[in-house]
């Protein structure tokens, strides 16, 4: 198997983990200093990353060109918007309507890769793409096909816009990682993967705090106080993140982001496996769906 689909995997577990801790601080946090929490405790581990990879073990930290700068500040502006109008979508609506409209992102990625990164997709994969869509929904209501089409006819509603919105911005800022990562002369994937997250997270702890010092001043002081909680938070979302990085710097984004959509699968398992819930026949249905779909874009591929 590939090594940028075990990166991918092992991204998305990470993800789904921090995605629900996440909604969990929001009791205390408001959607800003929830989103504020990923990157100031996320930043340090992946400086850490980075001068593990340059002192500990010998590579060299690549030069570092002004479009790569301009690129990766482009990426996480994009990522900082994107969180926090799904977080919005969250609280406007409900998770399902949140996470079924923000899962478009694999779909602008899949444009964004085809008609600005010149990486065309393979028919079969935009295939894979959107069968791994409808799974995702099917999963996201938890298997009731009755939801599905409430969810889908309220696309009017204020969530379902922040919904795709976020996910219009995840598929910017997921493309123009790998775009950032291109740029840099230098190094192996791993390097250049690290180089890329740790450059975007100083930029992005630089924007929201300035941000909220301006709007919600505050959350600064709240967030550092609920620091026991909001770590956690960070870590998981520093590790996800270097494997959405990692996985990037070797596969076009759109079908890292395609087989990233095997995290609703996850989460299905977790609910099961963990919770002892009796799975119904549309949940396994959704998850056969996104499996199959992320196996036709693999054979595609």
């Amino acid at each position: 198997m590939p090594l940028w689909i075990s990166i991918t995997i092992a991204a998305a577990l990470f993800q789904n983990i921090r995605t629900t801790m996440q909604q969990k601080i929001r009791g205390i946090l408001s959607v800003d200093g929830a989103n504020f929490v990923r990157y100031l405790y996320g930043a340090p581990l992946a400086l850490g990353m980075l001068a593990f990879l340059a002192w500990g073990t010998g590579r060299s930290v690549p030069h570092i060109p002004l479009a790569f700068l301009g690129l990766v500040t482009i990426a996480g502006l994009g990522q900082i918007i994107a969180t926090s109008l799904m977080i919005h979508a969250f609280s406007l609506r409900n998770y399902a309507v949140g996470t079924v409209y923000s899962k478009t992102e694999t779909l602008f990625v899949a444009l964004y890769a085809t008609f600005i990164s010149a990486e065309p997709l393979h028919f079969y994969s935009w295939i894979g793409i959107l069968i791994c869509l409808c799974g995702v929904a099917i999963l996201s209501v938890r298997g009731s096909f009755a939801n599905i089409r409430t969810v889908l006819a309220d696309l009017t509603h204020k969530g379902a816009l922040y919904g795709i919105l976020s996910g219009l911005f995840f598929a910017v800022a997921a493309g123009t990682i790998r775009e950032a990562s291109k740029e840099l002369p230098g190094g192996d994937f791993m390097v250049r993967g690290i180089t890329t997250l740790a450059c975007m997270n100083t930029i992005q702890i630089v924007l929201m705090a300035a941000y909220l010092a301006w709007r919600d001043k505050p959350q600064l002081g709240k967030v550092w106080f609920n620091w026991r909680s909001s770590v956690w938070v960070g870590i998981f979302s520093v590790l996800g993140s270097a494997g959405w990085a990692l996985a990037m710097t070797l596969e076009n984004a759109a079908l890292v982001r395609a087989v990233g959509q095997i995290e609703l699968v996850f989460t299905f398992i977790a609910s099961h496996v963990v919770l002892k819930e009796r799975p119904s026949s549309g949940e396994w249905f959704g998850s056969l769906l996104v499996v199959g779909g992320v196996v036709l874009i693999l054979i595609a591929r």
